[in-house]
């Protein structure tokens, strides 16, 4: 079993993912400042955070409306109990929404691998494998089919990348070589996939399968590279002067899904 790693970003000339693609930390440290007070303290108004901070309720609000715009704060009116007595409107009570309290952090990826460790010490290391196998199908879903449906391996890479983009993984595929570079730029799961590479594992073998044909991991963001890369081979003639000819990357969108049809277990 793998230790915990220290994430680095390393260029990946297949996929195109260097250094410079990492993004800065969202919001302003003033907005972050605003954030946490909605949750240690919230619902309040923007009077209080105002206070709080030694800031004027303008600014405030700036940094509230900034919130609410990108869905991660939302105002309500106030309750009973702490509505002030006498006339006027009363003043509206701020607080973080799910998305918001994000930027704090859940401890998910923590209580995940303690959950597969608790799993791998009472069940055995083949508990975890079928853990990981088990993910990938849920994963997939009722999108096998439109996964395995086209008839070349190459399309069926481009289907592959509009399903696991519609996951969140940020997936597109390229031509490079002799194949496709199948490139997710996101992993939600790699701090746990680090200590836990069996969710690599499962990972390639499901693309194998669904590809119908070979495939190599070339590079994984649980490693400390900058995207996962997985090599998937064209031996046809055919597609392989196909794949020349089109060139460039396709950024992945779903087309609409088609009747489920589930993978059989390995």
């Amino acid at each position: 079993m793998k230790t915990e790693r220290t994430a680095q970003t390393r260029t990946d000339p297949a996929c195109g993912h260097g250094a410079e693609s990492v993004l800065p930390a969202s919001g302003s440290g003033t907005r972050a400042a605003v954030a946490r007070v909605l949750m240690e303290q919230g619902p309040v108004t923007a009077a209080v955070v105002a206070a709080e901070l030694a800031l004027t309720e303008a600014a405030v609000r700036r940094h509230l409306d900034a919130l609410i715009a990108d869905g991660e704060a939302e105002a309500r009116a106030p309750s009973r109990s702490s509505r002030p007595r006498g006339r006027g409107r009363p003043a509206k009570e701020y607080l973080l929404t799910d998305s918001g309290r994000v930027r704090f952090g859940h401890g998910y990826d923590d209580l995940a691998s303690s959950a597969l460790r608790f799993l791998a010490e009472t069940a055995g290391e083949q508990a975890v494998d079928a853990f990981a196998r088990r993910r990938v199908h849920d994963l997939l879903g009722a999108d096998v089919t439109t996964v395995t449906s086209p008839a070349t391996p190459q399309d069926r890479a481009e289907a592959l990348a509009r399903v696991l983009s519609a996951r969140g993984y940020a997936a597109q595929t390229r031509n490079g070589g002799f194949g496709v570079q199948l490139c997710q730029h996101h992993c939600p799961v790699a701090h746990v996939a680090a200590e836990f590479p069996e969710l690599c594992e499962a990972e390639t073998t499901a693309f194998a399968e669904l590809l119908g044909t070979h495939v190599q991991r070339l590079a994984t963001i649980a490693r400390g590279d900058a995207a996962c890369t997985t090599h998937v081979p064209l031996e046809d003639p055919e597609l392989l002067a196909r794949a020349r000819d089109r060139g460039g990357a396709r950024t992945a969108t779903l087309p609409p899904p088609r009747s489920p049809k589930g993978r059989q277990s390995e």
